[in-house]
């Protein structure tokens, strides 16, 4: 991200301040002293930070939150550290069910260039308040057992540890909880007062669910170096019929291109809930608060437009894959409805907008309609597509072809190879031809 891009984004002026915006977007679900932490922000430039550990190739949309809320600080004149856990994605974060699997070193560090990759894309690195990206193993890895425990643990005390929630909860399961996975609040709390000691933080982001690893830091800097630090922690988005938010089927919404086309990424949004829009418009984008407003009122007065939903989600998908690749998306939306042109899109547009239809890979000598539109099901038999034909029920390409004798040309392959037909408004299906 450039700095003339986080430019054209701002913080929205009908607020008095950073804190009340945040406030007002749903990003404070609980933070340490409230009216101290709202005076920091509004009369000094504070450094702060947020971590994300490498436990898998990318982040989803739990850590885009966290992420645009370093963007919106960095806008307000704070100085971000983004925090990727070398260190602690070695241990794993205590999850709600189970222990984690160690991952080797060698998967951790390619998971951490990743990771560090989609950071950057959200944060300014030049000018006053530029951000820097910090490893937590480059101090981690320079503890002795000795050290950790002599210098570090003796500042914690085991009862206060097992009444953290995510602890107190595993440690009431079936599976309980390893010492590894237990001593991970200590790491994280020595985090905090580390980047506090080498850049000054006195301010740590994350969800609320890490709350107890939030205060595990803010507790030990007030015992070690007997200052009074700040944290914030988001609330777990979910919707508005109490479902967990960012779940497809089982699978999170990555912001990796290749785990998660930009395609299947515009249409998560798309498919906003009207009763969630507003709420995703607040925490997901810039918009301002009027803005939004105007957005609520469009949705209450005429719902089948959807115009809260298309801003969402083209500001979205502009944020983490860019405008290019969101107008892209975009035409292969309006493609598939008919209303756009097939020919202007790549190949991983096209793959990923018609993933979900019926494929047929057939020779260059099976491309009659007839043939077309029984093998890839779009008709039951081949009289039923002749009278499709006959009728003029189908098309190539968004482009409709009549008569039996139809077929698909050489110059009307896609990319010469892929022809998208449809039978009627609806009934798509693609044909692949096969290459010797």
């Amino acid at each position: 991200m450039t700095a003339q891009h986080l430019a054209e984004q701002h913080n929205d002026d009908s607020f008095e301040n950073i804190w009340q915006e945040l406030k007002w977007r749903g990003l404070v679900h609980v933070s340490t002293d409230e009216e101290a932490l709202e005076k920091a922000l509004a009369e000094e430039s504070l450094t702060f930070y947020t971590g994300y550990d490498p436990t898998a190739a990318s982040l989803h949309l739990g850590h885009l939150v966290q992420l645009l809320l370093m963007r919106r600080l960095q806008l307000a004149g704070h100085n971000p550290l983004g925090l990727v856990g070398g260190a602690t994605g070695l241990i794993g974060d205590p999850r709600q069910t189970s222990e984690r699997v160690l991952n080797s070193p060698e998967i951790v560090q390619g998971w951490v260039d990743k990771l560090r990759e989609q950071i950057e894309r959200f944060l300014d690195f030049e000018g006053e308040h530029a951000a820097r990206m910090v490893n937590n193993l480059e101090w981690t890895s320079e503890l002795s057992a000795i050290d950790f425990l002599r210098e570090i643990g003796k500042n914690f005390r085991v009862g206060t540890m097992v009444k953290k929630e995510i602890v107190a909860k595993r440690l009431n399961s079936d599976e309980g909880i390893s010492y590894t996975e237990f001593s991970y609040q200590i790491l994280q709390g020595n985090d905090f007062r580390e980047l506090n000691r080498r850049y000054g933080c006195s301010l740590q982001t994350g969800g609320s669910d890490q709350w107890g690893n939030l205060t595990s830091g803010t507790e030990l800097i007030r015992k070690t170096e007997g200052k009074s630090v700040h944290a914030i922690g988001t609330p777990l988005i979910t919707n508005a019929d109490g479902t967990k938010f960012g779940k497809s089927e089982g699978n999170a919404i990555w912001l990796n291109p290749e785990m998660c086309s930009p395609y299947a990424f515009y249409q998560f949004w798309l498919n906003t809930a009207d009763a969630d829009v507003a709420d995703r418009l607040k925490v997901f984008t810039f918009q301002s608060r009027d803005e939004i407003a105007q957005l609520q009122k469009l949705t209450d007065e005429a719902p089948f437009k959807r115009e809260a939903q298309k801003t969402l989600a083209f500001e979205v998908t502009k944020l983490v894959h860019g405008e290019d690749a969101t107008r892209k998306v975009i035409a292969a939306s309006e493609a598939l409805f008919g209303k756009g042109d097939f020919e202007a899109l790549d190949e991983a547009t096209l793959k990923a907008a018609t993933a979900e239809l019926p494929h047929a890979v057939l020779s260059a000598d099976e491309l009659d309609m007839i043939t077309v539109l029984t093998e890839t099901g779009l008709s039951e038999s081949k009289s039923a597509a002749r009278r499709t034909l006959k009728e003029g029920g189908a098309a190539i390409n968004n482009v409709k072809v009549q008569g039996e004798d139809a077929t698909i040309s050489v110059e009307q392959l896609l990319l010469g190879k892929y022809a998208v037909v449809r039978r009627g408004k609806k009934n798509m299906a693609v044909v692949e031809v096969a290459t010797s």
